[in-house]
């Protein structure tokens, strides 16, 4: 009997998440200068954004 493949096998127990797979794990050392980086790529241009739209919205309501 074959199965199907999108078909659950029911005799198969799942797969356990390996030591490296789990989300709550710390980030390697060799990725978090990329990680930084990437956050400041996007963190900094938000940052100076959302103090443009505070600084207008300011001059907006106050005149």
């Amino acid at each position: 009997m074959t199965t199907q493949p999108n078909q659950p096998q029911p005799n198969r127990p799942p797969t356990p998440m390996t030591p490296s797979a789990r989300p709550s794990d710390p980030a390697p050392p060799r990725r978090r200068p990329l990680i930084v980086g990437s956050w400041l790529w996007v963190g900094l241009p938000l940052a100076y954004g959302v103090y443009e739209l505070v600084h207008k919205a300011k001059q907006l309501f106050t005149g």
